[in-house]
């Protein structure tokens, strides 16, 4: 594949700099950013949480969210400006909860 720029299943380039979408400032709670297979390459913390976790689920709904798809977890005190480089890999959706008084961004594709 040396030299091919690299598609998914919708015809849209794949980015290994940092995804082709983005879901920003998302609030507190669980957040259905894509319902769909997808990719999730940065999460940037906005304002650091007062209780619960920071997680990302691959589910296609926020009813669909279980500890057996879970594939990223952080403390939710985590320092507003911290950037995680994830470029992880969901095959049914991508899910984002969010701590209490927390906000984040997140780019995917």
């Amino acid at each position: 594949m040396a030299g091919q720029t690299p598609f998914n299943a919708q015809n849209a380039v794949i980015s290994t700099n940092g995804g082709q979408y983005s879901a920003l400032a998302l609030p507190a709670g669980q957040n259905l950013v894509k319902a769909a297979p997808g990719r999730v390459f940065r999460l940037i913390i906005n304002t650091a949480g007062t209780a619960g976790t920071l997680a990302i689920n691959d589910a296609a709904s926020v009813g669909a969210v279980a500890a057996s798809n879970l594939v990223f977890t952080a403390l939710n005190t985590t320092a507003a400006g911290t950037v995680y480089n994830l470029e992880f890999p969901c095959a049914n959706g991508i899910v984002v909860t969010v701590p209490t008084s927390g906000v984040v961004s997140v780019s995917y594709v």
